[in-house]
């Protein structure tokens, strides 16, 4: 059936270009994601860079912990008021968001999505939206990015080098 061919090979294309970004960055798709946001608009506080990623406050701040440990950002208390925390990128991270690819899959999607006609991308809309219907998902919040696992939450996902899994969950 060409309905689950193409869905299968949109989860095959996410999930094969959340490995590669991995493998060759040795970053995840939302820890990129929020280190772009950060070199983009300069050092930002948790809640701020949570909104701009669209990601809830609690797991932005699981990520930025992994990249502060990863020296790629690091956490400055404000001068004018030291209650007040900003998040800011290193040189390091500034040269990893340089070499990463131009576009995620989900910033190419949009963009590709964007240059059909309004009636084109309406259609596919709905039929994305009957397609969830019939599969009974449409409880489940939508993921805010498209990523085989989400960070944070209660089992934190790791991707493991074995090629059958994309990530594994710890506990």
């Amino acid at each position: 059936m060409r309905v689950l061919v193409s869905l299968r090979r949109i989860i095959r294309a996410v999930d094969i270009h959340s490995r590669r970004l991995f493998s060759t960055f040795h970053i995840t798709v939302p820890q990129l994601m929020c280190l772009m946001a950060i070199v983009r608009n300069g050092p930002m506080n948790l809640k701020n860079l949570a909104a701009t990623v669209a990601l809830g406050q609690s797991t932005v701040n699981g990520i930025v912990d992994r990249l502060e440990a990863r020296g790629l950002a690091r956490r400055e208390r404000s001068g004018a008021d030291r209650r007040h925390v900003f998040v800011s990128a290193t040189p390091e991270a500034v040269k990893l968001t340089r070499s990463a690819p131009p576009l995620l899959l989900q910033e190419r999607l949009a963009h590709e999505l964007q240059r059909l006609p309004e009636k084109e991308q309406s259609a596919i809309a709905a039929s994305l939206e009957r397609i969830v219907e019939m599969m009974g998902a449409g409880h489940l919040e939508p993921s805010p990015i498209l990523s085989p696992g989400e960070e944070g939450g209660r089992g934190k996902k790791e991707f493991t080098e074995d090629p059958d899994y994309a990530y594994k969950e710890s506990r």
